[in-house]
């Protein structure tokens, strides 16, 4: 509803990039060239300076910003206000999710969500930890779905759920049929290792240091970006990893690979994370409503589960 040029330039002076800006619009860079254009001839004065390859703000632009800035939450207020006294759940959000998320969890929950709430379009950006807790913090998305502890106590993060990470082998690995392993065991094995800036990756990391284990003691032979990919190196026999027990479902059904678990075991939180801002839609509201019923039905699904 609002002014398409204002909430180009906001998105841009939020961003502080033409490219990322366009990125989160879903629109050419030059189309949110254009519309900037249109909002300095309407001003009369230019709102960003360009140079270097760099891009800042005026002092014009620095006004029109914090201006833009007080419109956008009015707007959400009014949007939330009505909607309440209309019970209508609908608008577009944007979730992030880190890959091991994305590809395991967010599916079925968007997928229930969505079917109970058509009227929501709902988009997903999938990176890794520290990809989606920049994204939260620039505005990009809505709500970020990650798998590592997130320090920022500028941003709002809430544990939905906890996830165990084991030691992944080949069916008929020396390990495969062991009880638990420990993590100086591992030290003798070519071991397959997330990419950085992994949530996994961090994790780990942290695990093994707790264990007095440093990274230049293993012997890596791998980084990859995806668990899918590590599954199949794993597989190939290239080495083993470290890996959440919810990505093994299909290979531990098959008999493909072997989890193991790990001693002491290594947990960690699936968090929703997100901004401090004072009005959100009613469909964010409802989405984390949701997602934390999701999150907690599975813990006592996996509970029930265990022996």
């Amino acid at each position: 509803m609002a002014d398409r040029r204002l909430q180009v330039f906001y998105t841009v002076a939020k961003l502080l990039s033409f490219t990322k800006a366009a990125d989160a619009l879903h629109m050419t860079q030059p189309a949110v060239t254009f519309q900037i254009r249109q909002l300095e001839d309407h001003f009369n004065t230019r709102l960003f300076d360009r140079t270097h390859n760099r891009v800042s703000l005026t002092e014009a632009g620095q006004v029109a910003y914090q201006f833009s800035e007080r419109i956008f939450e009015l707007y959400a207020e009014m949007e939330n206000a009505v909607k309440e006294l209309t019970g209508d759940v609908s608008g577009a959000l944007t979730v992030g999710a880190s890959t091991t998320i994305a590809e395991y969890m967010l599916p079925s929950l968007l997928g229930t969500f969505k079917a109970k709430h058509p009227d929501v379009n709902l988009r997903l950006k999938v990176s890794n930890t520290e990809g989606i807790v920049s994204m939260v913090e620039n505005n990009v998305i809505d709500l970020g779905v990650v798998e590592a502890p997130v320090a920022n106590k500028n941003l709002l993060v809430e544990v939905c759920q906890e996830d165990e990470l084991v030691l992944v082998v080949p069916a008929d690995h020396p390990l495969a049929q062991r009880e638990a392993v420990s993590a100086t065991e591992l030290v003798g094995y070519p071991f397959i290792c997330r990419e950085e800036g992994s949530g996994t990756r961090e994790v780990v990391t942290e695990y093994l240091n707790a264990q007095g284990i440093d990274r230049t003691d293993l012997n890596e032979c791998l980084e990859l970006g995806s668990s899918e990919s590590i599954k199949g190196a794993v597989e190939a026999g290239m080495g083993v990893s470290i890996l959440s027990l919810a990505t093994l479902g299909k290979e531990l059904e098959l008999g493909m690979l072997a989890a193991v678990p790990l001693s002491p075991p290594l947990t960690r939180p699936f968090s929703f994370v997100r901004q401090r801002q004072k009005f959100r839609l009613r469909a964010m509201e409802e989405l984390l409503e949701f997602a934390r019923g999701y999150c907690s039905l599975r813990a006592e699904e996996a509970a029930s589960d265990a022996p």
